[in-house]
């Protein structure tokens, strides 16, 4: 059986940029500006405060760990309240790899790991809005043990390193999504998989992208009548199922096509398509140009990176 979810982390293709370490004493505040990274935190000891991403601050304690595909923000604080005229904490390098924030004398009271990862895909936005907008997972030793890896491999120079970090992170993920318990507040994949009903429709669609499916035919999948399955879909989902369906083609073919691996009318037949020249039609007004030159620029920097 087809796993959406296994198959949406891995079309990602996530790769390490950065884990450390920061122990922290005593208050402390800090925060940061990130463009859109993929931010993951891990609370090893003690406990915090964490905003990310325009929600509400999380208090955070041993055994946590928060996932952010999409972070333009993240502010973070210690559970000992801070007069609100408290400047801002700089974090100090005391090792390789290892902060620390607040007092910087005595025994710390919290430990945890951060760090960012970045997305390879060409679709990496269409696919992350498919993803809720936080995760948070609360006692999965599990996810702990996950980035205690990711962090060990990342500092390690070891032969076939980025190999390793990119399957762990892609396991990291998947486990802390599919660990989330309730349904997320955001729409997304995930939500959509927590419900029964639709994850039929959306297995089927990820099993079969070459059926030519309708709406009708899906609501039958999900055991609902039409009009109940797109009111239910559209709301879980965040897209109607059809935009989702085509969305997913594209992102299939995208993928395909980076990886020059298919023809153009194999790639139409494995996307749903009659035709290389529906496929090439229906490519051009998605993305914005047709396949054969999306395909072009994607090999151009793989070209002048072999130089």
């Amino acid at each position: 059986m087809i796993d959406p979810l296994a198959e949406v982390v891995t079309l990602l293709q996530p790769s390490a940029r950065y884990s450390k370490l920061v122990t922290g004493a005593g208050p402390w505040r800090i925060r940061r500006s990130d463009a859109g990274e993929p931010f993951y935190c891990v609370v090893l000891e003690g406990g915090c405060r964490l905003a990310a991403g325009g929600n509400g601050p999380l208090e955070l304690h041993s055994g946590d760990f928060v996932l952010v595909p999409e972070v333009y923000g993240v502010a973070m604080s210690s559970l000992a309240p801070l007069p609100d005229d408290a400047g801002e904490s700089t974090p100090v390098a005391v090792a390789a790899g290892e902060f620390r924030i607040g007092d910087q004398e005595g025994s710390a009271d919290l430990r945890m790991l951060i760090g960012h990862c970045s997305f390879g895909s060409p679709d990496a936005d269409l696919l992350v809005s498919l993803l809720p907008q936080i995760v948070h997972v609360r006692g999965e030793p599990r996810l702990a043990t996950f980035v205690q890896l990711v962090r060990d491999e990342f500092r390690e120079r070891r032969p076939a390193r980025e190999v390793i970090l990119a399957h762990l992170l892609e396991v990291l993920m998947i486990e802390a999504l599919r660990a989330t318990a309730a349904p997320p507040a955001s729409p997304g994949l995930v939500r959509g998989l927590a419900d029964e009903r639709l994850a039929a429709a959306i297995r089927r669609m990820h099993e079969q992208p070459t059926v030519g499916w309708t709406v009708a035919q899906l609501a039958k999948e999900a055991a609902l009548s039409r009009s109940a399955f797109f009111e239910r879909f559209s709301r879980a989902v965040g897209l109607a199922p059809m935009a989702y369906l085509l969305n997913w083609r594209m992102a299939l073919a995208k993928n395909m096509l980076q990886r020059n691996e298919a023809g153009m009318a194999e790639i139409a037949e494995r996307v749903g398509y009659g035709s290389a020249s529906a496929f090439s039609v229906a490519f051009a007004r998605h993305v914005g140009l047709p396949p054969a030159r999306y395909a072009r620029q994607q090999a151009m920097p793989a070209a002048l990176t072999s130089l």
